[in-house]
């Protein structure tokens, strides 16, 4: 009978263990020289949470902030393209980059995959392989999308006035088709269009 409790409280342990465990994650992370910003990185996770962390200039006279990562929560939509492209590249492994020395520097890409049985990284500048090109294009749309959201935030704590410019640039590019995934910087647009303090042309806005 004890050996039967045991067993059981220990199938009990290892459950519960196994739904401890961390979500699967893709991380993009761009180091380009001269860009603004010249490092990011950006995390995305299977549950819907993600982070990102950048070094870029809020405006063209500013230093760049010391801001904790922002919040990240990509659509469902962009989510699974990035998991399902993942997947289509083989998480990242074997031969990655092209090797080939007459093409333009564009940056030091690095994708890495972790999950329960993975945890694999690939870098490079250009690679020939259509799933990790299109993860490139996805990861380089959030950033600009992330970038607004990191202004906001710093904005509405620090230079509330500042905020309507930004938002008149995001609604022209959301109306162009050209800012990508809106969803990705919710949180912070729900606080601005929340926020009591603010002029009420910037909450609509958001």
């Amino acid at each position: 009978m004890l050996s039967i409790f045991f067993g059981i409280s220990m199938a009990l342990v290892f459950a519960s263990v196994a739904g401890a465990q961390s979500p699967a994650a893709v991380t993009f992370t761009l180091d380009f020289a001269g860009a603004n910003p010249s490092h990011y990185e950006i995390i995305v996770r299977q549950d819907g949470t993600g982070s990102y962390s950048s070094n870029g200039q809020l405006n063209s006279d500013s230093e760049p902030a010391d801001l904790a990562p922002l919040p990240v929560t990509p659509s469902d939509k962009v989510r699974a393209q990035i998991f399902d492209l993942a997947q289509k590249a083989h998480f990242f492994t074997g031969k990655i980059d092209s090797g080939r020395k007459n093409i333009a520097n564009t940056g030091t890409k690095i994708l890495t995959y972790k999950d329960e049985t993975h945890n694999s990284q690939a870098t490079y500048n250009y690679s020939p392989q259509p799933a990790i090109q299109q993860l490139t294009s996805i990861f380089q749309s959030l950033s600009t999308v992330l970038e607004y959201g990191r202004r906001l935030s710093y904005f509405r704590k620090y230079q509330k006035l500042a905020l309507d410019e930004d938002l008149k640039r995001m609604e022209q590019m959301q109306r162009e088709n050209s800012l990508g995934d809106v969803q990705a910087i919710a949180p912070v647009l729900n606080e601005i269009a929340n926020d009591p303090t603010l002029i009420t042309v910037s909450r609509p806005r958001a």
